[in-house]
């Protein structure tokens, strides 16, 4: 056995398992070697139109399987040879892709909590702020759904330059660095994405943004800003979708439409049933029509099962890579827009301002 291989593998053994001091992930990872090469593989695959992460998994996956079957046709009746050959390469091609995915993006799942890096107070995070939340979405709602509606909304699959000012300015506002936006892509995942419930996803390795066609106009600027959060190093679902709501507050008014509506939903799945009925009773025909119309797109095309076991596979891989809270972490921007501090504009304080203000 050539000695390169047990050395990747207990490689990405210790990465996986030795801890790293996430201030030091901060400052030399995610500020640092990632801040130059999110821009260099983002512009590679922004140059083509299809998803280059389907032909990555199309190789892997015909690669792995010719060279099992030429295994098989070597060792003929030495199934165990083959078996341990076959099990072995899979081990290692397995390790490989984990490195690559730790460099390439992945060790941005234990960088600094975004609620350390802003002016955050949990007292405020109560049931009575979620429900002035709530009723604040749906007026805005209310006021948003005409003038949204009528000036229309972006092509699917290009960068809406609106959107990617906002998330700029957005990014900078919680103390992140220049990010190179994604071009909305579509995947060969396309199918599943709709079984599932998934909405879209970022490429960990080549670092594109891959979105289901599924989507309604008003849900796509929400659901793209969410994913170019992650470009902007936050893997954490909660913050990322933070960071999409702010992009969308500071956009155009179907942007702001957008993330008001994910935010409502937000809000009234984690208030309790009583003060939920009272917010849908504050929201007028339009926007209750776009929440329908969600419901009924996803009820057409996922299988609950598949959705099931989706988020139990998810819910296990976000915990791997050390987000607690799991796949419940989606959740947790109602907590983040309760606890963070705000300035004019829904702007969010820095830390630091608390301890310059003793």
């Amino acid at each position: 056995m050539k000695l390169w291989r047990p050395a990747l593998v207990a490689f990405a053994v210790c990465a996986a398992l030795v801890p790293i001091p996430s201030s030091v992930l901060e400052r030399f990872y995610s500020a640092g070697v990632y801040r130059l090469t999110q821009p260099a593989l983002t512009s590679v695959s922004n140059l083509v139109p299809f998803a280059l992460f389907d032909v990555l998994v199309a190789g892997v996956v015909v690669g792995w399987v010719v060279l099992a079957v030429r295994d098989a046709r070597r060792s003929k009746r030495r199934w165990l040879q083959t078996i341990g050959r076959i099990g072995m390469r899979t081990v290692v091609w397995s390790a490989a892709l984990y490195v690559v995915f730790l460099l390439t993006w992945g060790l941005n799942y234990r960088r600094t909590r975004l609620q350390d890096r802003l002016e955050y107070d949990g007292r405020a995070v109560t049931t009575d702020g979620a429900r002035r939340l709530g009723m604040e979405a749906a007026l805005r709602l209310n006021a948003l759904h005409d003038a949204a509606h009528t000036n229309g909304w972006p092509s699917p699959h290009v960068i809406d330059p609106g959107l990617a000012d906002a998330f700029a300015r957005a990014n900078r506002q919680i103390g992140g660095g220049a990010v190179l936006v994604g071009r909305p892509k579509a995947t060969w995942l396309d199918w599943y994405f709709r079984r599932a419930s998934v909405d879209g996803m970022t490429d960990p390795y080549l670092l594109e943004t891959l979105v289901s066609d599924d989507l309604l106009p008003f849900e796509r600027p929400f659901v793209v800003a969410h994913e170019w959060s992650h470009l902007a190093g936050i893997a954490d679902e909660g913050e990322a979708n933070f960071l999409g709501w702010l992009t969308c507050v500071r956009g155009s008014v179907a942007h702001q439409y957008s993330g008001w509506l994910f935010l409502y939903q937000q809000v009234a799945g984690a208030v309790p049933r009583r003060d939920r009925d009272e917010l849908a009773r504050q929201l007028q025909a339009g926007p209750t029509d776009d929440l329908r119309a969600i419901a009924s797109r996803i009820a057409r095309a996922a299988s609950p099962r598949l959705a099931a076991a989706s988020l139990r596979a998810y819910d296990a891989y976000l915990k791997a890579n050390r987000i607690d809270a799991g796949a419940a972490s989606y959740a947790e921007v109602v907590r983040l827009v309760l606890g963070v501090r705000f300035g004019e504009d829904w702007t969010p304080r820095p830390a630091v301002s608390r301890a310059s203000s003793r």
